[in-house]
């Protein structure tokens, strides 16, 4: 051992030497921090002690997660298998025509071109600094990104790959259409992992965070990332500003009925008179009923029953063992359960009927069987919140419907249920950038506090999916598309043939939706023979639903004229600025305009009146 290499003690001693190589590295970019970096052998024996100490924390952390995960193997979540991800790469790298050697020859040449305009922009190479980069991306939006070479150097490199690896996928000869879209979606997620952002060492802006907090922001991070593995989901919010009745979901109402499957609300009325045709909500039970109630300035539900409106909602019961054989008739059999259990205890003849998402989808086979049946006067109009019937053209939850994926749904389903950790998991996996390695930076190297957002807090909701529902719903709808094949499909043996519909159907699509694409979506107003409004909102599946009025945001898109596809919809459009939900509430009161008073069952918990609790009931509570 050296003079300089000496320490207090062996533990600390084992720390110096990546501490001084650290420093090495910081000190060329010490004016980030304004040039408060110390050179290498300026480190004093207590900041040795603290960064050793930072080191053996961080260690202890990790250490006593490993032991838990050991002590108990079940922990392991199959998704967070590297052996999975390992073979997705090799297999997405097999493919790539990097062999090429004219594509490595553009390659390096397009490569050099970049790195001279990169260094360029600093005056480097004999040219005058034009401070301006090539490649933009929002992840690297921070000045730190551009505030020395090395690190503009590092994220223009990067953004230049993954344009190439890209277009090398369109380039791949004799791939079949489906396996190019796949393979377009794998290469977006490993490149989106890939980025320069995710690493601590090469993120100027984690780089500083660590060295101004002298590590504690790594220690948090490592809190954060333990407490998340944990739990095997990624948090997004601070779930401690939440609580079920009185933040969220609160709009006041009764538990009024309920079954094996669902429990049905009705809210209490705010105005004296209400239309005589209720209204009944079924949202997807893939999620928590109340993203249509969350804060009171974003409730739909709140809304709606004050323009005057009787809302039923249906919470869905997240499945367990006890629904390991509940199927899409199941589903089915409960929308018209409802629709005829809130007949008769208003005595109407009929309800509106909105379904959201695989609601939506549901309710067009509802829809279909009661046609079938003779009983499509049950339901005096239906509207759709970006809900697709005809599959074709799904979007990119289709990468998730072959052979194999069905395979290991099936699998990690032993005792009939699908964890909602895995639905969570797809779906921020559909957006990676912006619902994963956003939240990693953030959360696991930046170490910043959970930000407190309703929205995500029900993102995070999850509920498990009855198994046998989930892997037919896949199958029959996703992959084989049977549900516009005309009687292709027998619900409650009934043959189901969505041209038989001709309930007057109002119809929200997302423009930005990427779980229910709007050309999709559109394709719903091809299968259906009723008088239909088709309307086109800003934002996407959620935003683009969930956009009350007073919020002034988006716009949304009608056309009245004759048109015959999604492309003539859009290219002869009326955009109209705020929300869609003052333009839907006037097609409502269209279908029929009759008012009664709210007293009686109207108002339910009245007296007579028998109610199970209060909302927003014990199903949405359920783990």
């Amino acid at each position: 051992m050296t003079g300089d290499d000496h320490t207090p003690d062996p533990f600390t001693n084992m720390y110096e030497v990546p501490v001084k190589l650290a420093q090495a590295f910081f000190a060329p970019w010490s004016q980030l921090t304004g040039g408060q970096v110390q050179q290498p052998g300026a480190l004093s024996p207590a900041d040795m002690q603290h960064w050793a100490a930072v080191g053996a924390k961080l260690q202890g952390l990790w250490l006593q997660f490993l032991a838990e995960q050991a002590a108990n193997p079940q922990n392991a979540m199959a998704y967070l298998d590297p052996a999975r991800w390992m073979n997705l790469a090799q297999s997405w790298c097999r493919q790539m025509p990097l062999a090429d050697p004219a594509r490595q020859k553009q390659l390096w040449e397009d490569g050099f071109q970049l790195w001279q305009g990169v260094l360029a922009s600093f005056g480097i190479g004999g040219q005058g600094a034009s401070g301006e980069l090539p490649l933009k991306d929002k992840r690297f939006a921070d000045e730190r990104w551009r505030a020395h070479p090395a690190f503009a150097l590092i994220h223009q490199t990067y953004l230049f790959l993954s344009q190439r690896v890209a277009e090398m996928v369109d380039q791949i000869e004799g791939l079949p259409a489906d396996q190019r879209e796949k393979l377009r979606f794998a290469t977006k997620a490993i490149t989106e992992a890939a980025s320069p952002a995710n690493i601590p060492f090469l993120n100027p802006v984690v780089i500083e965070r660590t060295l101004e907090t002298r590590g504690e922001n790594l220690v948090k991070g490592m809190e954060h990332l333990l407490a998340d593995m944990r739990k095997g989901q990624l948090t997004h919010t601070d779930g401690s500003s939440f609580t079920l009745g009185e933040t969220i979901a609160s709009t006041p109402g009764k538990v009024v009925f309920e079954t094996e499957l669902f429990q049905l609300i009705q809210y209490s009325p705010t105005t004296q008179k209400v239309l005589e045709v209720p209204l009944v909500i079924f949202p997807p039970w893939i999620n928590r009923f109340y993203i249509l109630d969350l804060n009171p300035k974003k409730s739909f539900v709140r809304w709606a029953v004050a323009q005057g409106v009787t809302v039923f909602m249906v919470s869905w019961k997240s499945a367990d063992a006890s629904m390991k054989d509940v199927i899409w008739d199941d589903y089915v059999r409960a929308q018209i359960a409802v629709i005829d259990h809130v007949r008769e205890r208003l005595g109407v003849a009929a309800v509106h009927a909105i379904g959201y998402c695989v609601a939506g989808t549901t309710l067009a086979a509802t829809l279909a069987l009661l046609a079938r049946r003779g009983e499509a006067e049950k339901v005096k109009s239906a509207t759709f919140f970006t809900a697709q019937v005809d599959f074709e053209a799904a979007g990119d939850l289709l990468h998730f419907v072959d052979d194999q994926q069905l395979a290991t749904i099936e699998a990690i389903s032993p005792e009939g249920y699908l964890d909602g950790r895995y639905m969570a998991a797809t779906f921020n996996l559909l957006r990676g950038t912006d619902l994963i390695w956003n939240y990693v930076v953030n959360n696991y190297m930046l170490g910043e506090d959970y930000p407190a957002f309703d929205l995500l807090y029900w993102n995070g909701d999850t509920t498990n999916l009855p198994s046998k529902w989930h892997l037919a719903y896949l199958r029959d709808l996703y992959r084989d598309n049977r549900l516009v094949q005309k009687d292709s499909l027998s619900v409650d043996n009934t043959p189901i043939d969505l041209t038989l519909v001709e309930t007057p159907t109002y119809v929200q699509a997302g423009r930005e939706d990427h779980i229910a694409p709007a050309p999709s979506v559109w394709r719903l107003t091809e299968h259906f023979r009723g008088p239909l409004r088709f309307v086109l909102a800003g934002s996407g599946h959620i935003a683009g639903v969930v956009n009350p009025p007073e919020a002034q945001k988006y716009q949304y898109w009608t056309n009245t004229g004759p048109v015959r596809s999604f492309d003539e919809f859009v290219a002869g459009a009326t955009e109209h600025k705020g929300s869609w939900w003052p333009d839907w509430i006037a097609w409502l009161n269209a279908q029929d305009a009759q008012t009664v008073a709210a007293t009686g069952k109207r108002a339910p918990g009245g007296r007579g009146d028998k109610i199970i609790e209060d909302a927003p009931g014990r199903y949405v509570r359920a783990a």
